[in-house]
């Protein structure tokens, strides 16, 4: 007798929008897979919020999504990466849910910046509260300890992105501004790292402030990549996703507010559900 399939996608959980500039990617590298979105838009945005709250939220919502059938699931969001992924990954997943897997997206980045600098110095711009949690200046030193790595906070470019204003000239002030105080720091960086998902959406105008011998890093592709080599390594993970090439949304705020500007970020249009937390 042929065994039942079992539905049992790939999530990829976000605070809000951004992840689905990564989803949108992972998609276009595997499609042939089942994918699940929650994004918690009804508490957004986790960077300023403390350490305890994003662990909290974050493992919250990994709950509902294990229990909708996700055996893996990727934290497209930088800040639940920065704040809660260590957490969740050395104390909750061994006690509690020891068939699940959960990834960030702030490691597969980390793990080759240093194929893209000669100078030995790189720059990473962020929301404040992955930059105030020094995720990238650990990860980065401990794949690559020579490198010296630059911070910038843009507290006001994912704002101007969700507020559909970035094409505005208030958003090229502080964007240059933003990207000016990084090179101040150190004026040889030669590469940067987008450490915020809603980035892409402005990369064509970071990279007009930008000199031509800097490269700029967007997680998106890399993480589909890294995923894709993680699915490899793991067989026994790969072979319990479902493949039926489903894409599944939902909300933890109103659903037509969700879809209105998830289109925006994942380039097509999107019909969600509302999760009640």
């Amino acid at each position: 007798m042929k065994k039942k399939s079992i539905y049992q996608p790939i999530g990829i959980f976000d605070s809000g929008f951004g992840g689905l500039t990564v989803l949108k990617e992972i998609v276009k590298e595997l499609p042939q897979y089942d994918y699940l979105y929650l994004g918690d838009n009804a508490r957004a945005p986790y960077g300023f919020r403390s350490f305890e709250t994003v662990y909290d939220y974050t493992l919250e919502c990994l709950k509902h999504l294990f229990d909708k059938g996700c055996g893996l699931v990727i934290l497209a969001c930088n800040t639940a990466s920065a704040k809660a992924l260590r957490t969740i990954q050395q104390k909750d997943l061994p006690l509690l849910f020891k068939n699940k897997r959960v990834l960030g997206v702030i490691r597969p980045t980390t793990e080759i910046i240093g194929n893209y600098t000669r100078t030995g110095n790189v720059g990473v711009l962020g929301t404040s509260g992955t930059i105030s949690s020094n995720s990238y200046v650990v990860e980065i030193k401990r794949f690559f300890p020579k490198i010296n790595v630059f911070q910038q906070a843009c507290p006001m470019w994912v704002p101007l992105i969700e507020n559909n204003e970035f094409k505005s000239q208030g958003a090229d002030f502080f964007i240059k501004k933003n990207i000016s105080e990084l090179l101040n720091q150190e004026p040889s960086i030669d590469a940067i790292i987008l450490g915020c998902t809603h980035y892409p959406l402005i990369e064509d105008k970071i990279k007009s402030y930008l000199p031509d011998r800097v490269q700029l890093l967007s997680q998106g592709k890399i993480v589909a990549n890294g995923l894709k080599d993680y699915l490899i390594r793991h067989p026994e993970i790969e072979i319990e996703c479902s493949k039926n090439k489903t894409l599944s949304f939902f909300t933890t705020d109103l659903t037509k507010t969700f879809d209105d500007s998830a289109s925006l970020f994942y380039g097509e249009s999107i019909s969600s559900n509302h999760l009640h937390l």
